[in-house]
């Protein structure tokens, strides 16, 4: 008899991931350049075997990523990879160290090395929920590069793409923020989903059947948080209202929309270098003659590129520079996130820092 379906299906998304994760690393070894011997170091012999990769999870302890972290830690050695974990002590509870350290107890017991817990600062910038995903994301990097990961695997689960997605329509963003969360993302395509089409039932399921103990996240039922309303609140209307299937389309909708913006961007990018002029400042009747979508992105990025946080900028802003370049009436400057400053000096578009 085989394993559980639950068990099944999340062993399966963790293996297609794994597979990528060989792939790529095998281009990326066999596009590197050959090191030039050293007398102290002599190369390796021939028939001596490259080190193992390494793929760690991040784990909460929750029903999400500890399913993660048995499929991991069962798929794994089949495939030659080593599998490690990591999690995150974000201080934000008491007994959060107590907790941090049973989930390192865990990932133990499942075989999983190197384990280790990290604790973080949390900051203030741009909310409770945002601050501490940067913080926990900057300790995953730093994790990564210390114990040299060709990935580190990520619990997100459909319902939570499905949530994203409610949230980027919530901020007016645009298609970027439909687009969700990517499988794929990070420094040289670090982190990887392999969850994204699995609902969080199943994921929740699985660790049942094989007796895997959860945490469940206070922080996750606690109403003082928009995607715990959105979780508890927001979509049981929506399914209510529009009947079951919500979270599936919405989770169809952040592939379509992350294709769609993909193209954009690409081509954006080939339209920048024809907008600029000599000193490489943007031309406003070059930028007025391209699609909205095309130069909104132009605009965006020059933004960013200035000093603004990615994540504090909104459509809004956007709109208000892009009226510099299609309702130009003589006004002044434009005070964006970040202390950026935009305005129009002689046709072109000026983005710095105030």
């Amino acid at each position: 008899m085989g394993p559980h379906p639950a068990v099944a299906a999340i062993r399966l998304a963790v293996r297609r991931v794994l597979h990528d994760v060989l792939t790529d690393v095998q281009r990326t070894s066999e596009n590197a350049p050959s090191p030039l011997p050293h007398p102290a170091h002599p190369p390796h012999p021939p028939h001596e075997q490259p080190p193992q990769p390494l793929v760690l999870v991040a784990c909460s302890g929750g029903a999400d990523s500890m399913a993660l972290a048995s499929a991991l830690a069962f798929e794994a050695p089949k495939l030659g990879i080593r599998a490690g974990g990591i999690t995150v002590d974000h201080g934000l509870q008491p007994g959060s160290d107590l907790r941090a350290a049973e989930v390192v107890v865990r990932l133990t017991a499942l075989g999983l090395d190197p384990v280790e817990s990290v604790t973080v600062q949390v900051g203030r910038s741009g909310g409770p929920e945002a601050a501490a995903r940067d913080a926990r994301y900057a300790a995953l990097d730093a994790a990564a590069e210390r114990h040299a990961a060709a990935a580190v695997l990520l619990g997100h689960t459909r319902d939570d793409q499905a949530e994203t997605v409610l949230l980027g329509l919530a901020r007016g963003s645009g298609i970027r923020s439909l687009s969700g969360m990517a499988a794929t993302s990070g420094v040289a395509g670090r982190y990887r989903r392999p969850f994204l089409h699995i609902d969080r039932q199943t994921a929740r399921k699985a660790c049942m059947v094989q007796s895997l103990p959860v945490w469940d996240d206070p922080h996750n039922a606690d109403p003082a948080y928009t995607r715990s309303r959105l979780r508890h609140e927001g979509l049981p209307a929506l399914e209510k209202a529009l009947g079951k299937g919500v979270v599936e389309a919405l989770a169809r909708t952040a592939q379509l929309s992350r294709d769609d913006a993909d193209a954009l961007d690409t081509w954006a990018a080939e339209a920048e270098a024809t907008v600029r002029d000599a000193s490489g400042l943007l031309e406003c009747a070059k930028l007025y003659a391209l699609p909205p979508a095309v130069r909104r992105r132009i605009v965006r990025k020059a933004v960013i590129e200035a000093g603004a946080p990615a994540g504090s900028l909104f459509a809004r802003h956007i709109e208000e520079v892009d009226r510099l370049i299609t309702g130009w009436r003589g006004q002044g400057a434009i005070n964006l996130p970040g202390k950026v400053v935009a305005q129009r000096q002689g046709g072109r578009l000026v983005i710095r820092q105030g």
